[in-house]
């Protein structure tokens, strides 16, 4: 005979009240440091690397124009029209590029970080090193008109190391997102049943019932 599901989860929640209260945060913890640490072994490596390059005002320019053609020269980078450039000198397609590449700018210094991540070591430094050279040369036919010259400050170089998290990073991660879960279950559990019980209501007996029929 098959138990069916209501009596189960009858059956599982007294199991889980039997339970003393710290079990379901080390269950959960341990859970998800194993799952952690599982994802932190199975899945590929990845690696950053980083190139820049700086804006430089000419005679007809200064420092403020530089910087901001710096901020807009960060947006740009990451365009079609840089990466169809870049993709011959990386090697890869432009979807490559444009889900690996990222830039960013700094409000205070007219610099340019291109950083590119890949599951090769050296393809992250190629590709990092593609898109800057693209995008000065996209900045030196511009100079004419924008007064800005673009220039590499410096070269990605291979990454020794990856950037992703290590097996025990993810393992710590996952054994704390697991405490946690474990302790949200533990504030929703049934809780257990407090004081004794009442007594049950005294029934008068015959020789009690008899008076009070007399006296009415």
């Amino acid at each position: 005979m098959t138990d069916t599901p209501a009596r189960q989860h009858r059956q599982a929640s007294a199991l889980t009240r039997s339970l003393p209260p710290w079990s379901l945060l080390a269950a959960g913890a341990v859970a998800g440091g194993l799952l952690g640490g599982t994802y932190g072994l199975v899945r590929t490596p990845e690696y950053t690397a980083t190139s820049y390059v700086v804006a430089v005002p000419t005679a007809r320019s200064d420092t403020s124009t530089a910087l901001g053609f710096a901020q807009a020269y960060g947006r740009v980078a990451t365009q079609l029209a840089v990466l169809g450039d870049a993709q011959v000198w990386a090697g890869v397609p432009v979807e490559t590029l444009r889900g690996g590449v990222r830039t960013a700018t700094s409000p205070d210094a007219p610099m340019v970080a291109v950083t590119a991540t890949s599951e090769r070591p050296e393809l992250a430094a190629d590709m990092a090193n593609a898109v800057s050279r693209a995008l000065t040369r996209h900045a030196e036919d511009a100079e004419p008109s924008t007064h800005v010259e673009l220039r590499q400050f410096a070269r990605a170089v291979r990454p020794d190391e990856p950037s992703s998290a290590s097996a025990g990073v993810t393992g710590l991660v996952g054994a704390s997102a697991g405490g946690l879960l474990g302790g949200l279950a533990l504030l929703v559990r049934p809780r257990r049943a407090t004081g004794s019980p009442g007594r049950p209501a005294s029934v008068p007996g015959p020789a009690f019932a008899a008076d009070a029929q007399r006296q009415l």
